[in-house]
């Protein structure tokens, strides 16, 4: 096997050919598409779209940008070409910049080469080494990228500042036969991006004047935020041109997407306290919140909501679940709709207001977005040719008991602060609704019955036919008319 090697002789020896990253990449996936592996696992919902642009790019050796709105995936994209990468390949060893023994890059490497021959002695550097990124940030200089001369080195080694043995490499030469990937591009100077330009298209920079001819073999993968176009920066012209593939990403198209990706990215397998399931009703819910959050009034779609958004929500509300459980020392717990409302501490660092919503104020829009969420989901259900942009006018018969009951005067008393026992007795006092329930929603188990029932006396809240009301951790259902006579 040739990455046994130690020498120059003996990689010769083994027949090992170099070539560039481009081609390395485009002939792995080459093979991966014939054999029928998947290059980008764990990544849902790009099947049809981003992943065989991503592919197309690979086999024409292109350099990409990856634009797209928050939380869609870039990054672990970038980071997953790494499995277009060999296992291991031959370097000088030694060289700062990983030289490919048939093309030394610097003086140390072309020293070795001229000193020891076929004795040279050859490292093979892993794909996971051979990937490099780099956040952009106005802050970040030539230097970083690049280079910089080291003034230290040359005085104590009594080296000319022209001497290529005083330059300290920045990260971009020191990615060379790998991946290098900048996130955010746009802000990143204007200054900063001429120099990238150099390194793509003439393959040569100057560091502090003086000009260094330096032939990198580089795939580049850019990343970047429509917004930042206009409100923090901007992609160079002249850059943009050598970008050959721009390639779009998205957010989930489906909710049941959108659940697998939340099902996998979410912290779920706890340890320690109680077991805490999350019914599907409740998952969908998660992810009806998010899409409802992308198309608010009161949020700046041009920022986006993430994916991350829905994780860091799920995960929230498992443990709103959880800590009532062990609260109420009960041996599991058990899902409840108003857990969504309890767990949106999650959604308020997750979105950008709008002025509109700043006047609402986040912890509102956050409630708005569940309950907006709920509607969405029972008026689909039982509103015909329901959309979610217009009021329904549905009078909602099937409940026509339920809301009778409460028009008697009568009340139902939810919230955290009851235990389980507390919580069946209390729906199972609402006349017919377990009935109705049973016969409109047909919960497949005996938990998933209660939230059905929860679920819809909200359902009912939602579309203004029952009021109600907050006092610390109670949450009354009354009837809408008495309600509001009394207010």
């Amino acid at each position: 096997m040739s990455h046994l090697a130690s020498t120059l002789g003996e990689l010769k020896a083994s027949g090992y050919k170099p070539e560039t990253v481009k081609d390395e990449m485009r002939r792995n996936l080459i093979r991966m598409l014939r054999e029928g592996v998947n290059p980008f696992p764990g990544i849902l919902g790009y099947d049809q779209t981003v992943i065989p642009q991503l592919e197309n790019a690979v086999l024409a050796r292109h350099d990409i940008l990856l634009l797209g709105l928050r939380g869609q995936a870039k990054t672990r994209l970038a980071r997953l070409l790494i499995n277009l990468l060999d296992e291991f390949v031959p370097a000088i060893r030694g060289c700062p910049l990983r030289s490919c023994p048939s093309e030394p890059l610097t003086k140390f490497a072309r020293a070795e080469l001229s000193e020891k021959g076929e004795e040279t002695e050859i490292e093979w550097i892993g794909r996971s080494a051979r990937y490099q990124e780099k956040l952009a940030t106005p802050d970040v200089s030539i230097a970083d990228l690049i280079g910089d001369v080291d003034p230290i080195k040359a005085v104590s080694r009594k080296l000319d500042l022209s001497d290529e043995d005083v330059i300290h490499y920045g990260i971009i030469p020191r990615s060379n036969r790998g991946i290098f990937s900048i996130n955010e591009l746009p802000d990143l100077q204007g200054r900063i991006q001429v120099g990238l330009l150099n390194i793509m298209e003439e393959r040569d920079v100057q560091i502090r004047g003086f000009p260094i001819r330096m032939p990198l073999d580089l795939a580049i993968v850019y990343t970047a935020n429509p917004e930042d176009y206009t409100n923090r920066g901007n992609i160079i012209t002249p850059l943009k041109d050598r970008i050959d593939a721009q390639i779009m990403t998205h957010y989930p198209d489906s909710v049941a997407i959108g659940m697998q990706i939340t099902d996998q990215e979410a912290w779920t397998d706890r340890e320690g306290g109680v077991a805490a399931p999350i019914a599907p009703l409740l998952r969908e819910l998660v992810e009806l919140t998010a899409i409802e959050a992308r198309g608010s009034e009161y949020i700046d779609k041009n920022s986006g909501v993430s994916a991350r958004m829905s994780i860091s929500f799920f995960e929230t509300l498992a443990s709103v679940i959880e800590r009532r459980a062990l609260v109420h020392g009960e041996p599991a717990g058990l899902g409840r709709v108003h857990d969504l409302f309890a767990a949106t501490s999650a959604i308020s660092g997750k979105v950008e207001l709008i002025y509109k919503g700043e006047q609402e104020g986040i912890s509102n829009v956050a409630l708005h977005l569940v309950g907006k969420a709920i509607k969405t989901k029972f008026n689909s259900k039982f509103v015909p040719n329901w959309r979610p942009d217009r009021e329904s006018q549905h009078d909602f018969a099937e409940f026509k008991p339920i809301m009778d009951w409460f028009d008697q005067g009568n009340t139902l008393d939810l919230g955290d602060s009851i235990n389980h026992a507390e919580y069946t007795r209390a729906l199972r006092s609402v006349g017919q609704l377990e009935a109705i329930t049973k016969r409109t929603m047909k919960p497949e188990a005996p938990e998933d019955l209660l939230l059905a029932m929860e679920f819809v006396v909200e359902g009912l809240h939602q579309n203004y036919l029952l009021t109600k009301k907050y006092a610390g951790l109670t949450v009354t259902y009354t009837d809408a008319l008495s309600s509001m006579m009394t207010d």
